[in-house]
């Protein structure tokens, strides 16, 4: 787990500094896919602020799709906790749905998209 940290001096509300923290840990692949993120309260009592501040920064990454809860088991980063992967998945997602509309084999659409990244510049 990353050491987080709240400057009570920021004019940045704690729980935004507290989201951008586990945001920016998430795209330095410092916090990994499936890595579990502390209790809300006992990171709370970490950075010594109250509960609700450590719920609400999770409640928005949750949102943003960053971490997800796992009822009882507690909060994991997302296996797309990334937006770089986010927003890859979702495009891969659509050209998937394109070429099932266009009733391309699976084999023909990936040859596509190999031959498309082949073409790009180094």
């Amino acid at each position: 787990m990353i050491e987080l940290f709240l400057d009570a001096s920021s004019a940045v509300p704690q729980f935004e500094q507290l989201r951008a923290q586990v945001i920016d840990a998430v795209q330095a692949g410092t916090l990994v896919p499936g890595e579990k993120l502390p209790t809300v309260r006992g990171l709370a009592e970490q950075l010594g602020v109250a509960p609700g501040t450590v719920a609400r920064s999770y409640r928005q990454l949750e949102s943003d799709g960053v971490i997800e809860t796992r009822g009882r088991s507690g909060s994991f980063v997302a296996a797309t906790g990334d937006l770089t992967h986010q927003r890859a998945q979702a495009a891969a997602a659509a050209y998937a749905e394109r070429m099932r509309e266009l009733r391309l084999d699976r084999d023909a659409a990936l040859e596509l998209v190999r031959a498309a990244l082949r073409s790009l510049p180094s």
